[in-house]
């Protein structure tokens, strides 16, 4: 007895071949569905880890002395050990340090006591990753044809674990900075209606990350950090110093640089915020038109490699099977 067979396209059984999308599609639409009904706030997690630095704030370390801020601030042991080792060794110079915790800053991390790890990493993973391909290609040899090759082979895993870390942590930052850049503009405008309306500038910014909080919420995360320490560092000026040092944008810094200028002088705050406003919308533009320069030339090589030989199948594809056909015949 025959088995029945369904229509075949190219050699794939297409009730077969139908089945299997169908069934990839109720996945699909099932995982949508649940993803649109289990939306979650992006700035809670945040707003937990933000009540840190309110509940240091509240305990007085920023103004209290150095012995008192020893005695409440509990660094880890890890953290000591690994300091210490560096120190012994000569290797741990204060400038790396204050270079890397400016680089962890701008990447969202707020521990500064992870510069002292990542210096430490720098020396760990070269090494690591030096041995490590030594064993495979000179202990096992699993690549014997390779001659020169091994030693590039040797340099690139040596370079890897030497500027690997800092180039993820430069990863973080630069997304983190465009991030804060889409939204700095709506954030501006709203700084902006706060002003107008009377409120604080401690108080507008916390609206400000409440309203973009979902939208951007590392801007929502910045701008609740620069109103806690708005409402509970003596210095207005060092919170605004603070977010100039932990956003990698120059937008950011003309923004701190208004805020103090009007602490001090008292100039109106809504109309130089308007100015920025506009100046910052105006880049935002000027950035999407050179984008929408460069499109052409960054879709010429996906044209050709994608595009092309699709269109050349679908044109020519029907002409060549009459012709097999009529070959055959």
């Amino acid at each position: 007895m025959e088995s029945s067979t369904g229509p075949t396209l190219l050699g794939f059984d297409v009730l077969l071949v139908g089945s299997i999308l169908a069934g990839v599609a109720a996945v699909a639409v099932i995982f949508a569905i649940y993803a649109a009904l289990t939306i979650k706030d992006p700035m809670a997690k945040r707003v937990k880890a933000l009540e840190g630095r309110r509940e240091e704030l509240k305990l007085g370390l920023v103004t209290a002395s150095a012995k008192k801020r020893q005695s409440l601030v509990r660094n880890s042991s890890t953290t000591d050990k690994v300091r210490d080792t560096l120190g012994n060794m000569k290797v741990l110079q204060q400038s790396q340090v204050d270079e890397i915790q400016q680089k962890l800053a701008w990447a969202g991390f707020r521990n500064k006591e992870v510069a002292v790890i990542l210096i430490a990493l720098r020396m760990i993973l070269p090494t690591l990753f030096g041995t490590i391909t030594a064993i495979l290609l000179y202990g096992i040899e699993i690549y014997p044809d390779w001659e020169f090759k091994r030693v590039a082979a040797m340099a690139a895993a040596l370079f890897l674990g030497y500027k690997g870390p800092e180039i993820y942590l430069s990863n973080i930052a630069n997304k983190r900075t465009d991030a804060i850049r889409k939204g700095l503009p709506d954030a501006i405008d709203l700084l902006v209606i706060c002003a107008e309306a009377g409120l604080t500038v401690d108080a507008s910014f916390n609206r400000v990350a409440k309203e973009l909080g979902r939208a951007y919420p590392e801007l929502g995360e910045e701008f609740t950090l620069t109103a806690i320490e708005l409402s509970f560092l003596n210095e207005r000026k060092k919170a605004f110093n603070n977010l100039a040092y932990r956003v990698n944008l120059e937008a950011v810094k003309g923004v701190v640089t208004t805020m103090v200028q009007t602490e001090r002088y008292g100039t109106p705050l809504a109309s130089a915020l308007r100015v920025l406003s506009a100046e910052f919308r105006n880049e935002r533009m000027m950035r999407a038109e050179e984008k929408a320069a460069r499109l052409p030339a960054i879709m010429t090589v996906p044209l050709i490699l994608f595009i092309l030989p699709v269109l050349f199948i679908v044109i020519l594809g029907p002409a060549a099977c009459n012709i097999s056909d009529s070959l055959l015949k």
